[in-house]
Formats: C-alpha cells, sequence, structure tokens
C-alpha cells in the first residue's frame, strides 16, 4: 500500500508506512505536511498519525546536545564548588556555597525539562 505525502514544496510517493516513518525522523517530512494512503481520498496531517507522532525528528546540532553540556556543566560547577567549600578562606566558601546553589539550579531545570517532555501516544 503506497502513501503520498504533500509538503509545501511539492508531493512525494513512498512505497510503505516505514518508509515515510524514515523519512518523518530525517526530516524530510515535518509534521505539518500532509499523507494520503493509497485507495483513501482524506489528507492527514503527519502528526496525526500515531506511528509518525511516535517517531522523533534526530535531534541535530548544538540543540541535541543540550542535556549532555549541562551535565557536564553541572559536574563541573560541583567540582569547582566543593573545591572552594573546603578551603580555608571564608570568601571563597562564601563562593563555593554560591556555585553549589548554581548547580542545583542547573540540576532542577534540567530535571522539570525531562519531565516536560511530551508523552508519546499508545495504540
Amino acid at each position: 500500500m503506497g502513501y503520498r505525502v504533500r509538503t509545501p514544496d511539492g508531493e512525494l510517493g513512498y512505497p510503505t508506512l516505514r518508509d515515510v516513518e524514515v523519512a518523518y525522523i530525517q526530516g524530510l517530512v515535518g509534521p505539518e505536511d500532509e499523507v494520503l494512503e493509497d485507495g483513501h481520498s482524506t489528507w492527514r496531517k503527519a502528526s496525526s498519525i500515531p506511528a509518525l507522532a511516535r517517531a522523533r525528528p534526530e535531534s541535530k546540532g548544538l540543540t541535541g546536545r543540550t542535556q549532555m553540556l549541562s551535565v557536564i556543566g553541572a559536574v563541573l560547577l560541583g567540582a569547582w564548588a566543593l573545591m572552594l567549600i573546603m578551603s580555608d578562606s571564608w570568601t571563597r566558601r562564601g563562593l563555593g556555597i554560591v556555585l553549589a546553589l548554581a548547580m542545583s539550579v542547573l540540576l532542577t531545570r534540567m530535571t522539570s525539562k525531562a519531565f516536560k517532555r511530551p508523552d508519546l501516544p499508545r495504540d
């Protein structure tokens, strides 16, 4: 069973839904593009098809590495804060406590973003 995908740039044909899903993951088909299954007469948004809604487009560039960079930043902040807190100077200890608070804010932000990710629809 074939599928046709209508984008602002034109229309493409795919032999299977799996091929449409691969194109969706690669970014060739967007969530707002319309999909028509052979034998049907109504176009549907790609995001309304369960198999495509479950598929996640690949993360690209720096935005795909945001979580990893945040984890590395939190580890570095924590290590630096610990070094400063263990020093003899009260000024450095105070700075270490401020850095530890900054690390806790960063970790709280990362955790809340992880819980705000949309749930994937289930069949």
